[in-house]
This record gives C-alpha cells, sequence and structure tokens, in this order.
C-alpha cells in the first residue's frame, strides 16, 4: 500500500491527503454538489479522485478498521465504523436532519427523475410545528448552529445568503440523508421527540434544547 502511495506524483499525493482528511471530518463526499458562484450544480474534483483511488483508500481505512463505501446510484463515497467518533448532535440538529429525511423523500416521491431536493425554512419549521417537536420558534442562532452541523456532514446547502435566514430560505438537501437514516427510523425517532415533548408539558420531563 505505501508503494502504491510512493508511486503517486506529488500532486495526486496531496489530494490523497487531502481526501482522506475530509472523509474522516465530514464522512461523505458527494460527486456533485451546488456551486454558488454559477447557481448550479458541479461535480466535486474530490469524489472523482476517490472514486479512481478506491481501492487504495478502502485498503487505507481498512487497516484501522474503518469501511470505504461507494454509492454510485446516488453519487456518494463515505466510510462506516468510526465508534465513537463525530461530534454530539444538538437536539434542534437532530430533529432538522429527521424532518429533512421525511421532507426528502416525500419530495422524491413526487419527482422521482432527481436526487437533487429542494425545501425552505419555512417547510422546515411548519413540519417542526406539525409534530409538536418543540415549544416555540428556535432562534436565528440557535438554527445557525444546527445548520452549520449538517453542511458541515454534506448534508445540507443554503442557496441563499446564509447570514440572511428567513422563512423563504432554500436549503438543498443532499442524497446523502438516506444513508443515515431510513424513512421508519425517522418516524420513529420523531415519534419519541413528540413524547419527550408532551411530557415536558405535563411537568413531567424537561430535556430542553
Amino acid at each position: 500500500m505505501l508503494e502504491q502511495y510512493k508511486e503517486l506524483n506529488t500532486a495526486d499525493q496531496e489530494s490523497m491527503q487531502s481526501a482522506i482528511r475530509k472523509l474522516l471530518s465530514q464522512t461523505f463526499l458527494l460527486d456533485r454538489k451546488y456551486d454558488k458562484k454559477s447557481g448550479r450544480m458541479a461535480s466535486d474534483r474530490e469524489y472523482e479522485f476517490c472514486s479512481r483511488h478506491r481501492e487504495f483508500l478502502k485498503e487505507y481505512f481498512g487497516v484501522a478498521g474503518i469501511l470505504l463505501e461507494q454509492n454510485e446510484e446516488l453519487g456518494i463515497i463515505y466510510i462506516q465504523g468510526i465508534e465513537g467518533a463525530g461530534e454530539r448532535l444538538t437536539k434542534l440538529t437532530t430533529i432538522y436532519l429527521l424532518l429533512l429525511k421525511l421532507l426528502y423523500d416525500e419530495k422524491m416521491a413526487a419527482v422521482s427523475t432527481s436526487t437533487q431536493v429542494f425545501v425552505t425554512l419555512g417547510e422546515l419549521n411548519s413540519k417542526m410545528g406539525e409534530f409538536r417537536l418543540v415549544r416555540g420558534l428556535p432562534s436565528v442562532t440557535e438554527q445557525k448552529k444546527a445548520f452549520a452541523a449538517l453542511k458541515k456532514y454534506q448534508i445540507v446547502e443554503f442557496l441563499d445568503a446564509y447570514d440572511e435566514m428567513g422563512e423563504n430560505s432554500r436549503i438543498l438537501i443532499y442524497p446523502s440523508v438516506n444513508l443515515i437514516l431510513m424513512r421508519e427510523d425517522a418516524r420513529e425517532l420523531i415519534r419519541t421527540f413528540e413524547e419527550t415533548e408532551e411530557e415536558s408539558e405535563d411537568g413531567t420531563a424537561d430535556t430542553g434544547l
């Protein structure tokens, strides 16, 4: 494996190092991401690079007991099996993740010819109110913190100015959300949050945010 790495030119060695660091920090690499400059989806060079060197990367991560997988249909390369790694998500981040999965599935069922799904922040907050998952609308600061984590892990992309979050702010949901949750799991977890909030209103429990 080390010999294979040494055979790469300097530029490719640097690309390999960058790709490994990114996979370890954000779990997913997407073949197409939203480019704000052009206002459209664009191919990701690191994804293409990892796809070409997939066998080397599988062997590299395998030494640490980490699986590297590629879902060509969704256009995602990702790693699995890092126990205890990753940051702890806030309650609001987790709720948004669950609702994004449900919205993704609903919109994909309506338009099955694309893997790109767009929602607005208003739709997301409306869904949160529908399920009574929190008491009152989260502050802008809390929302920004939640979406920063989701963006870091390649789950969403804001299409509008991030500093001007409003009900009409558009959010692109990447297909990587499919690899985190099954629809049934998302609904079951949402039911758990609903029960927790009901208990909080009765004064028997209070999880906070």
